[in-house]
């Protein structure tokens, strides 16, 4: 071993140590180099991000909405007929009227009911008919044939049918849901579950996970886009199929959720209440897109880097 100049061996131990083995400067990150950048150029720099900012596209829609209810208002001023055509503001007050009377807190609270119950009917059908296809060949091929059959067929169409078979009663809204919900949502699931890679089933094979399990916990992770997609478009049909049978179904009844408060206002020439009724629809859609099935995705495919913003 070499012998150390006499001026370190005079060092203590740990300044000869740091005299010896020099330490490597640390890399400064980038944010700090970005702050002390900003500190030499005389530049304030927020250090602490607001998480709660609200995004631009925000703003935009909120935008977009403005710029449609003043062309609605000036269409409306230009018709000058509150029959044909209820301006923005008297299309309001209808909708504060009605929710200040419960009469369309009532009528939404009936359809919203009616539609959990068949979409959820109609969630559970397309996952056990897609699991079935996926479990065996002759269940691909009935599938195949029945989403072909179906899918292009209206729901709306088989309500005589549903009248027939269930009567004037809650079992032939649901079956129109189910039939609305069930065959999009199968097409969904099962082109999802085909794009899923053979290594991940693989994988699961070898787990010991096989039928509903490897369905359960493999296959669909892995193709939760496609089932979230598959939800929205069967979440949208679901919602206009239902007011649509409520305008037949509350006309045999005398009774119903917002289809038949929008059909009975129609004829009794209240065309602003029918306005109202339309908007509780839309803004009810707004709603769960937004804050259901957008949130839904934000914390799930998102966040695990499965879909881009």
């Amino acid at each position: 071993m070499s012998q150390l100049p006499s001026e370190v061996v005079r060092l203590r131990p740990a300044q000869r140590q740091e005299r010896i083995y020099p330490r490597t400067p640390r890399r400064a990150s980038t944010r700090e180099a970005v702050v002390e950048t900003a500190a030499e150029s005389n530049v304030s720099v927020d250090t602490q991000p607001n998480r709660w900012t609200i995004p631009v596209s925000v703003w935009r829609k909120l935008a977009i909405g403005i710029v449609l209810i003043v062309l609605w208002e000036v269409a409306a001023r230009l018709v000058d007929n509150d029959l044909l055509l209820p301006g923005a503001g008297a299309t309001a007050r209808a909708w504060w009227y009605g929710w200040v009377s419960g009469e369309l807190l009532s009528r939404t609270a009936a359809s919203l009911w009616v539609l959990l119950r068949g979409y959820a009917l109609g969630v559970l059908c397309a996952f056990a008919l897609t699991s079935l296809a996926m479990a065996s060949a002759t269940g691909r091929d009935l599938l195949a044939l029945l989403t072909g059959m179906f899918n292009p067929l209206p729901s709306i169409a088989l309500l005589p049918l549903a009248l027939l078979w269930f009567g004037l009663g809650t079992g032939s809204l649901l079956f129109v849901l189910v039939h609305a919900v069930l065959w999009p949502l199968a097409l969904s699931i099962y082109t999802g579950f085909e794009a899923v890679s053979p290594t991940l089933r693989m994988i699961g094979r070898n787990y010991g996970l096989s039928g509903l399990r490897q369905v359960a916990w493999i296959l669909t992770p892995a193709a939760l886009p496609s089932v979230l997609s598959g939800l929205r478009v069967g979440w949208a049909f679901a919602w206009r199929t239902l007011i649509a049978a409520e305008l037949v179904f509350g006309a045999n009844t005398g009774g119903g959720g917002l289809g038949w408060y929008i059909y009975q206002n129609r004829n009794e020439l209240y065309t602003d209440r029918v306005f109202a009724g339309l908007l509780t629809v839309i803004v009810i859609g707004l709603i769960v897109e937004h804050l259901v099935f957008d949130t839904l995705a934000r914390v799930t495919v998102r966040r695990w880097g499965m879909q881009t913003a």
